[in-house]
C-alpha cells in the first residue's frame, strides 16, 4: 500500500510536492508539542532562529520529495539536479583509491548517493540502518538499493564492507550527524553541546587511506530542482576519538551554515543512545 501510494505521489511534478510538504511541515510543527520544542530548541542553539519559519516548510519538504527521489524515473530525478564541484570526485575517481563521501542530514539528503551512483561505473556503497517500522523496509531498501548502488548494514558486518569497497577503489558514503549506537561513537561538540558522534569516518580514512569528501543537495526554491555540492574534506582530524568526532562535527557545521533552513533540526541529535552514560554524568579524567 505504502510502495503504490509513494509510486503515484511520484507522477506529480516537484514543485507541487513541495508546496505540499511545506504545508505538511507546518500541519506538524503546529500538531506537535514535542516536535516543535525540539526544533525551536536546535535551531536556536546553533544560532540560525531567524530561519526558523522557512525551516518549518523546508522540514515537510524533505518528506514528501521522497517519492520523487524514490520512485520517480531515475532520468526525470537526474535532470532536476545541478551538480557542482564535480572535478572534487572525478579526481578521486581518477586516483582510483575510493573515498569516504560524508553528508549530514541537510537539504535532500537521499539524493546525493544516488547521483553520485548514476554518474559513475561502479557502485557506491552506503552505510544503512534498517527501519525500525517492518513496513517502511520494501520501500526504502528498494529505493537506496537500486541505480549503482550497494547497502552496508550498520554492523561490524557492514563496517567491513565498506572498508572493503575502499581498499577496491569504489566509493562510499554515510550520515556523520547520525546518533551512532553505545560503543560505535564517542561525546563531541555539536553547535556548542555534547552529541554522540560516530567514529567510523576517521576510523575508514585511517584504515583505508582514502580521502573524505563532504557533499549535500540544497533545495532550490519553488520546487526547481537541487544542487549538489561537493568540497574536499582537508581540515587536520587530530589524534583522539574525540579530536577526529569534533573534527567532522565541525565541518558539518559549516556545512549547515550555507543553508541553515535546510537542516533536519527535528532530528534528536542529542539524545543518549542505551547504554551509554550520559556526558555531564561521565567522571573527570584524573
Amino acid at each position: 500500500m505504502l510502495v503504490t501510494l509513494f509510486r503515484l505521489l511520484s507522477g506529480l511534478p516537484l514543485p507541487v510536492l513541495h508546496a505540499m510538504g511545506a504545508a505538511l511541515g507546518w500541519l506538524v510543527y503546529l500538531a506537535s508539542p514535542s516536535y516543535r520544542r525540539r526544533m525551536k530548541d536546535n535551531i536556536t542553539r546553533a544560532g540560525f532562529a531567524s530561519s526558523l519559519r522557512q525551516a518549518i516548510a523546508e522540514s515537510g519538504k524533505s518528506i514528501l520529495e521522497l517519492p520523487f527521489v524514490w520512485c520517480a524515473d531515475q532520468q526525470r530525478v537526474l535532470r532536476s539536479v545541478t551538480l557542482e564541484n564535480w572535478n572534487v570526485v572525478q579526481q578521486v575517481l581518477d586516483a582510483g583509491h575510493g573515498a569516504v563521501f560524508l553528508t549530514p542530514h541537510l537539504g535532500c539528503f537521499e539524493l546525493t548517493a544516488q547521483v553520485v551512483a548514476a554518474n559513475i561505473p561502479v557502485p557506491v556503497t552506503v552505510l544503512y540502518r534498517p527501519p525500525r517500522k517492518a513496513v517502511l523496509r520494501p520501500l526504502i531498501e528498494g529505493a537506496r538499493a537500486r541505480h549503482n548502488m550497494n547497502l552496508a548494514p550498520a554492523s561490524l558486518s557492514g563496517v567491513r564492507t565498506l572498508l572493503k569497497a575502499l581498499k577496491s577503489g569504489r566509493l562510499t558514503g554515510l550520515l556523520p550527524d547520525q546518533v551512532p549506537q553505545n560503543g560505535e561513537g564517542v561525546w563531541a561538540d555539536f553547535f556548542g553541546k555534547p552529541a554522540y558522534t560516530m567514529t567510523l569516518p576517521a576510523k575508514l580514512h585511517a584504515m583505508s587511506g582514502a580521502p573524505i569528501v563532504l557533499t549535500y543537495a540544497e533545495r532550490k526554491p519553488r520546487g526547481q530542482g537541487f544542487i549538489l555540492r561537493f568540497m574536499c574534506f582537508d581540515a587536520p582530524l587530530g589524534d583522539t576519538p574525540e579530536q577526529q568526532a569534533r573534527a567532522i562535527n565541525l565541518a558539518m557545521e559549516q556545512l549547515i551554515a550555507r543553508c541553515p533552513a535546510q537542516y533536519f533540526w527535528s532530528y534528536n541529535r542529542y539524545k543518549t543512545p542505551a547504554g551509554v552514560q550520559a556526558p555531564h554524568t561521565q567522571p573527570e579524567a584524573t
